[in-house]
């Protein structure tokens, strides 16, 4: 395995976010890295290749890309595989949902990656129980709640809801190893998840967003 047993901090800041930089996320890593974290989720080959270059932890890679004809976005495609397999990241995350992709199907994608890197190891991330098994049917290394809550039929749900059901769900009915991702906000929260009995957990938000963060503690302020 790739991934040591863990926290996970999520690197990333979009183009419209003020630490949007690859310099920026490399410091944030090793930040991450200097707290405690055993691995890294981060978004584009460069910020990959920049955050290589300041920590010796693994890294999962994404490149987040809107396509015209599908919702989906985390490493849609080929091309978007090809990028992270340039940057040398140890685990490509895939959208491993069930909806309408706008290129390869997501197992031409798996069989993609084994023939062209078979040291890289596959995150599926997944919105639903079928997902989940369906990604361990296709032989991923991990399988992640990151998308529960963010697909047309799990809108609305958090992965905490009902003392985290759905990731006890997951647990219950896969072998593979389990990542809690996903709206795990604070430190009881990540204690929760392991209890449970998670192989690892991504906290991104919560460590690595500051300014939706201020927005949080704003918010308190005006609703008291």
């Amino acid at each position: 395995m790739k991934l040591p047993q863990g926290l996970i901090v999520s690197c990333q800041a979009l183009e419209d976010e003020p630490l949007h930089s690859s310099y920026i996320m490399s410091k944030m890593a090793l930040a991450a890295k200097e707290g405690g974290a055993v691995g890294i989720r981060a978004n584009t080959k460069e910020d990959i290749i920049a955050i290589k270059k300041e920590v010796e932890l693994p890294v999962i890679g994404i490149v987040k890309r809107d396509y015209p004809n599908s919702s989906v976005f985390i490493t849609a495609t080929q091309k978007e595989v090809d990028e992270l397999l340039e940057s040398g990241c140890e685990v490509i995350a895939l959208d491993a949902t069930l909806r309408a992709r706008p290129v390869e199907s997501l197992e031409a994608l798996v069989q993609y990656v084994r023939q062209k890197a078979p040291d890289v190891e596959l995150m599926a991330d997944i919105a639903t129980l079928e997902e989940a098994i369906n990604a361990e049917h296709l032989g991923f290394d991990y399988i992640g709640t990151t998308l529960h809550g963010y697909t047309e039929e799990t809108k609305g749900c958090l992965l905490y809801d009902d003392d985290f059901k759905f990731l006890v769900d997951v647990l219950e009915n896969v072998n593979q190893r389990v990542i809690a991702e996903g709206n795990v906000i604070t430190p009881e929260m990540l204690k929760k998840v392991f209890d449970k009995g998670v192989y690892a957990s991504v906290v991104g938000g919560a460590i690595t967003r500051p300014r939706d963060i201020t927005k949080r503690f704003v918010k308190m302020i005006e609703e008291s």
